[in-house]
């Protein structure tokens, strides 16, 4: 199948040779063509240019996309959108007062999502989060990150990731699967954290690696959750059985995470909402890439990470959604990356930048996905007639999106 896309207004994230992300002051620059056509062979990107470039060819389709802006499908390396049922009544429980964590500590938050989900079938569980994951290939998304850890059993974990390895069949987006069992510690183990940790290290992880169930281990590094030297203990092992760690850092406190992530050659460390000099200075000469979750702040009114100190400094960053029941009830990207433009204070070229080519990084899939390449996916957004890229953030509140295209198909 041979698909040609011509007047294009302007083809965003360009990149002729390959990158695996940006940092710095890269971040600031997204190459385009104005005027542009592209040419999509089967599911891959075959060829793209400006319209007076254009070779005379055949194709199967073509699409005039006059008025219209072509950018690459938004790449969410952070998301929970496998679990059972919500938490709306935690979320009226913040507003009449409660904490995140006096609502955890009285048995709600993660504990409550866990109960949930080991009360709920398999099958029932699948039938939930594909609605999640359709909804949020619809709003642009072309490759996810889905995380366990609302299971906090062997069954109940092994269940989640039998769960994400289905929606990974059955789906034409790229999905990769992360193990978190250290999410939080479930009641039963309250007054035994070792005991938890040994059955995430003998029951959980041998099982999974034999099943081939996970490509990543994530563990919640935070006060009240898992200390640094629990969460080197679980990385540690983790790679062991062949999983490379992201890890959960500075959502409220920083205690090291970071510094720990690091050690351990992490792919990402994530949320980010508190961050000191020494944690921005860590991140300099590492390949560890920072993920912002810009909605979790938003939902919970917690700071925002410190995306123009961090760019001064030289890092690159990531954006994702933290899609959950409990913090960030939306997989929506593009107010991701609204909300970064808004409240983070980056530009939209750098928003677009970290929602996509990093993105991609933060996945470990920065060789097939987040630009427009020539061999990579055809996985992108073809938006409504609009003025500029600038609407894709300025106007938050809109769906700007005409198509989605996922292995070159548009999504119906």
């Amino acid at each position: 199948m041979v698909t040609l896309i011509t007047n294009i207004k302007e083809l965003l994230q360009v990149r002729e040779t390959e990158i695996l992300k940006v940092s710095g002051t890269e971040m600031a620059v997204l190459p385009t063509i104005k005027n542009a056509f592209l040419l999509i062979k089967d599911n891959l990107i075959a060829d793209f240019g400006q319209m007076n470039e254009l070779p005379e060819l055949k194709a199967d389709k073509i699409i005039d996309a006059t008025g219209r802006i072509i950018l690459p499908s938004w790449c969410d390396s952070h998301t929970h959108i496998v679990y059972a049922g919500n938490r709306e009544q935690e979320f009226v429980d913040r507003i009449n007062g409660l904490s995140y964590e006096e609502i955890a500590n009285r048995g709600g938050g993660i504990l409550n999502s866990a109960k949930k989900l080991n009360e709920t079938s398999e099958e029932e569980i699948y039938e939930q989060s594909k609605l999640r994951l359709e909804e949020v290939m619809h709003l642009g998304t072309g490759a996810v990150e889905i995380k366990s850890g609302y299971g906090l059993t062997v069954e109940g974990e092994l269940k989640m990731l039998r769960v994400i390895k289905k929606l990974a069949e059955n789906y034409p987006i790229t999905i990769k699967a992360t193990f978190l069992g250290a999410h939080a510690f479930p009641s039963h183990f309250k007054e035994n954290k070792a005991g938890y940790i040994e059955e995430i290290i003998t029951k959980m992880l041998p099982e999974i690696a034999k099943n081939k169930l996970a490509d990543y281990i994530d563990v919640f590094c935070e006060t009240g959750y898992f200390s640094v030297e629990e969460t080197e203990k679980i990385m540690e092992a983790g790679i062991q059985y062949g999983l490379i760690p992201k890890i959960h850092v500075n959502q409220f406190n920083s205690i090291g995470g970071i510094q720990a992530g690091i050690k351990f050659k992490a792919l990402s460390v994530d949320h980010l909402e508190i961050m000191t000099p020494e944690d921005i200075d860590a991140l300099k000469d590492s390949e560890t890439m920072p993920v912002a979750l810009p909605s979790c702040s938003y939902f919970l009114s917690i700071p925002y990470t410190p995306a123009r100190e961090m760019i001064k400094a030289g890092l690159p960053i990531a954006l994702a959604t933290d899609f959950n029941p409990g913090s960030t009830p939306s997989g929506n990207m593009n107010f991701v990356v609204a909300t970064a433009c808004i409240k983070m204070k980056m530009t939209p070229e750098e928003a677009i930048n970290a929602a996509t080519i990093n993105g991609a990084y933060a996945m470990g899939i920065s060789k097939t996905h987040g630009s427009i390449t020539k061999g990579k996916k055809a996985n992108f957004i073809l938006t409504k007639p609009i003025s500029s890229y600038y609407q894709i953030p300025y106007a938050f509140g809109s769906n700007l999106i005409e198509s989605v295209f996922a292995e070159g198909e548009i999504l119906t």
